[in-house]
């Protein structure tokens, strides 16, 4: 039963796309050196107009291209190629990379920060966000459970409940199965 809270951002699962099976396929995508915010795996990222990604904060109405995974960049410090689940603030580096799962039709499975019922699923709702953990890489955003709505114009919606032995619906911190609702960038018909 999940009465823990252990948000863990978007952890890609899955795809509803009909072209197969899902890969975990991911897009490589620059980071600006010098980008000033840490972006942990399971954090949203957004396209910007320099062709770069940079951190989704949106709660209600983010616009997002993809969940971010992971990055490699020659560090600073060691002039070694380095490969981490997150990428620290203010890295500077001309060939920093970010690894992002992109597919508009993917499923992510997320904590809720509160109980969800049954009468959640199908519905939208907004994002919770949170810092990272620095010390495992991780995302703790989570998704806002009070904000359960069919306003259309929220980033994700409730397509399924995980449930098994750490997750069932109703629970304290119900895990539930999403997917991109409104504002992915490759369903926007404007660019960045």
């Amino acid at each position: 039963m999940a009465t823990t809270a252990t948000p863990m951002g978007a952890e890609p699962t899955d795809t509803l796309s009909a072209s197969g099976s899902f890969t975990g396929k991911v897009r490589h995508i620059k980071v600006a050196s010098g980008y000033g915010t840490s972006i942990f795996y399971g954090d949203f990222v957004k396209l910007v107009n320099t062709g770069t990604v940079e951190k989704d904060t949106g709660t209600a109405t983010a616009t997002p291209v993809g969940v971010f995974v992971g990055c490699a960049f020659t560090s600073p410090s060691t002039s070694e190629l380095t490969f981490s689940q997150y990428f620290p603030a203010s890295t500077v580096a001309s060939d920093i990379v970010a690894y992002v799962v992109d597919d508009p039709n993917v499923l992510m499975r997320m904590q809720s920060d509160e109980a969800i019922a049954q009468t959640g699923l199908g519905n939208n709702v907004a994002i919770v966000q949170t810092a990272g953990s620095t010390s495992i890489g991780r995302s703790k955003n989570a998704v806002d459970g009070s904000s359960i709505a069919t306003t259309n114009t929220l980033p994700l919606r409730i397509i399924d409940f995980v449930d098994g032995p750490t997750s069932a619906v109703g629970d304290t911190y119900t895990d539930v199965i999403v997917k991109f609702n409104a504002g992915h960038q490759y369903s926007n018909t404007t660019g960045v």
